[in-house]
């Protein structure tokens, strides 16, 4: 772990020492300036963490270097130290960005460790803080030229600020969660949280109780109160994914939050009432689904206020080379590796391949390609895919002598191969729910899991 870096300001040469000194027990690098513009030299040469410095010094005060220090970086913490009773002038001080200011006194040497601590743990968090949320908002950019990708653009701009319920759509691994996520942090609840809820993985006995949350004792095993996933979201953007795998009855309590945006939780006699912003997304035809009367009608058209269809991978590879360049970069950033970018002839392989798995398929073959090339250029032998079509696949395997079982069991099989073990994917492709291609291969044992 880097030792924190701590710069001292003081006029006097004792009291700097002694500061010093008692920083550098307590495991800090420090380093010391005898006045302000010593401090500033200092600082435009090198990082700091946190700067200490006297509130009175000739030449300019510790507020004089404080407001300068701020304009060159805002994000350093900075600690004034004031003569007794100088309450005033301390607080004009953190009014100007100081984060606390300490007293000269008998105390003074535990304070300044316990300060110390305190702010460069604050400055930690804060650091963290916008880490997290850059590395949020980087995934909730998406890559895209053209005219389509234009116009999904400028309907996440227009409806960013509203509350409209938002209906993303579009084959498995297209995107739809940065779509969602690149709405709720353009919108005013980007300070808010950002809660997934995947439908097609909700226990079907728990989804209430996932979804609105449960008083303790309202059935066996809820020893406490539980906050739902809509409570947890208030304030911010609920997303519901895989929302056409969501069964009938859940479909129904669904309907009720959104028309009286209150819940009920399991066990509980009052609604509580929830500010969130509903987006859904599916890979499903929901107006097929509503045909088939596997989806509720009126909540479709309730989910369908505002909808937004994502273009499978296929129908938009112009957009193919910037997004390998954009996985190239994250993945050397992360690993620690200086993949340059493609040898002659890699891109056109990428560039012929069908992409069934869409970007999800594509981040998978760069990052594969990335690990196993580490700096340089990647190889075209490196991107390698099984046939997409071909007589051969179709008549593979049938023959007489084999059972229907054998056959649906052969047949799932090189579905999940044909999706790279999307089975979101897959099960759309053979025309069942998400749940019974589980049943399968849960039936079929673990050759297929």
């Amino acid at each position: 772990m880097n030792k924190k870096r701590i710069l001292v300001v003081d006029d006097n040469e004792l009291f700097r020492d002694s500061i010093v000194e008692t920083l550098r027990r307590q495991s800090y690098e420090t380093e010391a300036a005898k006045d302000g513009p010593s401090a500033l030299e200092i600082i435009e040469q090198r990082h700091f963490d946190l700067v200490i410095s006297d509130m009175k010094m000739p030449g300019m005060s510790g507020i004089e270097l404080l407001e300068q220090i701020k304009s060159i970086n805002p994000e350093i913490p900075f600690l004034i130290i004031t003569a007794y009773g100088a309450i005033e002038t301390a607080v004009d001080a953190m009014k100007k960005g100081a984060y606390d200011f300490i007293q000269k006194s008998d105390n003074l040497i535990r304070e300044l460790e316990l300060t110390v601590e305190r702010a460069l743990q604050y400055q930690s968090l804060v650091l963290e803080n916008r880490k997290l949320k850059s590395q949020l908002k980087e995934r909730s950019n998406f890559i895209g030229t053209g005219a389509q990708m234009d116009e999904i653009r400028a309907l996440i701009e227009s409806v960013a600020e509203s509350r409209s319920t938002v209906l993303v759509t579009g084959e498995s691994g297209t995107g739809k969660e940065l779509i969602a996520r690149s709405i709720h942090f353009q919108s005013r609840r980007s300070n808010g949280p950002f809660i997934k809820v995947n439908c097609a993985a909700l226990p079907e006995g728990l989804i209430e109780s996932e979804l609105f949350g449960h008083e303790k004792g309202a059935f066996t095993g809820a020893i406490k109160q539980k906050k739902g996933k809509f409570e947890a979201a208030s304030g911010g953007t609920l997303l519901l994914d895989e929302v056409g795998e969501m069964p009938l009855m859940a479909q129904a309590k669904l309907l009720r939050v959104l028309q009286e945006r209150e819940i009920n939780k399991v066990g509980g006699d009052d609604p509580v009432e929830v500010d969130v912003r509903v987006i859904a997304t599916t890979n499903r035809d929901l107006h097929k689904e509503v045909q088939r009367g596997r989806f509720r009608e009126d909540l479709f058209y309730r989910l369908n206020v505002i909808h937004i269809q994502l273009p499978p991978l296929a129908e938009r590879k112009n957009d193919i080379p910037q997004l390998v360049q954009y996985f190239i970069s994250r993945f050397n950033n992360e690993n620690g590796y200086s993949v340059e970018g493609l040898e002659e002839g890699a891109m056109e392989i990428l560039l012929n391949h069908n992409w069934p798995g869409n970007i999800r398929e594509l981040e998978n073959a760069i990052e594969r390609a990335v690990v196993l090339t580490r700096a340089g250029l990647i190889k075209p032998s490196l991107f390698r895919f099984p046939a997409q079509s071909g007589d051969q696949d179709e008549a593979d395997g049938i023959r007489v002598g084999l059972t229907v079982a054998d056959m649906e069991k052969q047949l799932i099989l090189k579905t999940l191969e044909h999706c790279n073990q999307n089975r979101t994917k897959a099960a759309e492709i053979l025309g069942i729910s998400i749940r019974t291609l589980r049943n399968k291969i849960n039936e079929y044992g673990e050759c297929m899991a």
